[in-house]
């Protein structure tokens, strides 16, 4: 029997030929990653272990950017936490303000990520790399821990899940769109660890935006992780970010899925995820009716360079509704950098938004704009449960980057088309 691209990655780093789901095997990792939630606790599992040295100083990332620039006085405990771990230990990779920006989309843009590696980390949205070919997923903290010293991880193989996507995409649709009628579809338990592996001609189009953008909210069904095959796109991507070419992976003709879905989207409208399940979707035609409080743009979800060009596009020349915040997040500085050349920053502070520093901040209601009792929120984070974004009884809605900053001009969800 054939193997999948999953499959082949977690046998490489077994040392075995190959393996199937349900097996237990144990894995080298090629980089462990933290950020200032989960790394804390990591530490203090990794301190009493009692080892001297990190595997590898150089394969351990740490990136500050839940709660950073640090709100309060715990999570400036936090940071320093990690800042003093980091000058212990002699780890290469801590990010913090300045050269920081939100997790998962610093390390691709800085080549730490290459197709056909192992990658864990401690936040569930590591699963982002399997767009560039990578098996990637999220752990625990103490499993972050062990593997700072170890340099191993344990791992159940996951069963395998196919996606593919034909037809043409019509105007405004993106790949947050594919990714949250897909979870509509098989509902957020749909693909409990699991491997999604997305293909097809669609998918073949997409950007490395995009794709970084599906496999991000594959935790969203449930699965283990996202995966892409690596292409040309991929290459091009990598020679850009200096990442080094990595080993790619494709799946056999023969290999065994547990499920194959197909799926032509060419009819299928933006979508929109309503309180307070990712699977909870509408066309956003079904949505108009909807006034909301606040839109936010940007996340480990949606806060690339393109992102913000469709923002932009959309934003040009118009204003923010008067009773709406709008609150951009740029992923990265080097993204925000390149905002400012290409004047995205003044179309959108002459619309009335506000541009944040690189940080996760409202996403995971944390801070930089947090929901009051009866709000709502359009967003193109990851989550909508109850809460996520601030007060329990406040509302979070999940759109493309297109619809966000059409629905804070309109004030209430809409199309781009509706403006």
């Amino acid at each position: 029997m054939g193997q999948t691209i999953s499959e082949k990655i977690l046998a490489k780093h077994a040392g075995r030929k190959e393996v199937e789901p349900g097996q237990l095997i144990e894995c080298k990792v090629d980089l462990v990653l933290g950020n200032d939630i989960t790394a804390p606790p990591a530490i203090k599992e990794f301190e009493r272990i009692g080892v001297k040295r990190v595997f590898d100083r150089k394969k351990i990332y740490l990136v500050p950017d839940h709660f950073s620039p640090a709100k309060d006085i715990k999570s400036a405990q936090q940071i320093k936490m990690m800042r003093d771990f980091a000058k212990k230990y002699k780890i290469v990779n801590f990010f913090e303000i300045g050269c920081m920006g939100i997790e998962h989309v610093l390390l691709p843009e800085i080549g730490a990520i290459r197709p056909g590696e192992l990658i864990i980390g401690a936040d569930s949205h590591t699963c982002t790399y399997g767009a560039l070919g990578t098996l990637s997923t999220g752990v625990g903290s103490t499993d972050m821990a062990a593997a700072m010293a170890t340099g191993r991880v344990w791992f159940k193989v996951p069963e395998q899940l196919k996606f593919v996507y034909t037809g043409k995409l019509a105007k405004w649709v993106e790949a947050k769109d594919l990714i949250l009628y897909t979870i509509g579809k098989i509902g957020v338990d749909g693909a409990r660890y699991m491997s999604m592996e997305f293909t097809g001609p669609v998918i073949r189009k997409l950007s490395i935006s995009g794709r970084l953008t599906m496999a991000n909210m594959a935790i969203e069904a449930g699965a283990k992780n996202g995966i892409f095959a690596a292409d040309e796109k991929t290459n091009a991507y990598l020679r850009k970010v200096h990442a080094g070419k990595g080993i790619i992976y494709r799946s056999d003709s023969d290999a065994a899925y547990k499920r194959v879905y197909e799926w032509d989207v060419s009819k299928i409208e933006p979508q929109v995820a309503l309180p307070h399940l990712p699977s909870n979707t509408k066309p956003v035609s079904k949505c108009k009716k909807i006034k909301i409080n606040q839109s936010v743009i940007g996340s480990c979800t949606n806060g690339r360079i393109e992102d913000m060009r469709v923002a932009a596009k959309v934003l040009k020349g118009k204003r923010v509704h008067r009773d709406l915040r709008l609150i951009i997040l740029p992923g990265t500085q080097e993204i925000k950098l390149q905002m400012m050349k290409e004047g995205l920053m003044e179309t959108f502070i002459k619309a009335g938004a506000v541009v944040s520093t690189p940080t996760c901040g409202p996403c995971l209601g944390g801070h930089m704009g947090i929901l009051a009792e009866g709000e709502r929120s359009i967003a193109t984070t990851n989550r909508n449960f109850v809460g996520r974004m601030g007060h329990p009884e406040s509302e979070v809605y999940l759109s493309n980057v297109a619809v966000a900053a059409a629905s804070a001009i309109a004030g209430r969800i809409v199309s781009p088309r509706d403006l």
